[in-house]
């Protein structure tokens, strides 16, 4: 999808929730920004809900918009921020629930390798291991 140094990139953007699981998943290319491509996926976020994101994502414009919408942006501030926003280590220590989904997504051989090299069929391809993931969640659970 996108082009670098080492050749044809892409980075996956995942929504999760408090268990883990995919809400929302979105492809871009490699040398895009996170923030800017992370708008449209967090239409999601309502009242009450917490944002858990890293360095990435971390611009006044996404804090003001989640305020906005009602939820908290607990984004961890770039180290040469001028003004420091509010910031929960302790709600901060939750985001691995982002990592643990990325470490179940690249169990998936085709993911992992990245078998395909259009977009479209790469997104089915980790739209389908995330379905899957939903699946042994919930037989977990039952």
């Amino acid at each position: 999808m996108g082009r670098s140094r080492g050749g044809l990139t892409t980075k996956i953007h995942a929504l999760v929730d408090a268990n883990g699981l995919p809400i929302a998943l979105k492809l871009t290319a490699g040398q895009a920004h996170d923030g800017r491509s992370a708008a449209d996926m967090l239409t999601t976020l309502g009242d009450g809900d917490v944002l858990l994101a890293d360095r990435a994502y971390d611009s006044d414009a996404l804090r003001i918009e989640m305020a906005a919408r009602g939820a908290w942006a607990n984004i961890k501030p770039m180290p040469n921020r001028k003004r420091r926003p509010l910031f929960s280590t302790f709600l901060y220590r939750y985001r691995n629930l982002v990592e643990r989904f990325f470490n179940k997504l690249k169990q998936f051989r085709a993911v992992a390798t990245r078998y395909d090299k259009r977009d479209d069929n790469f997104l089915a391809s980790v739209q389908l291991a995330s379905i899957r993931i939903w699946l042994r969640h919930n037989e977990s659970v039952a």
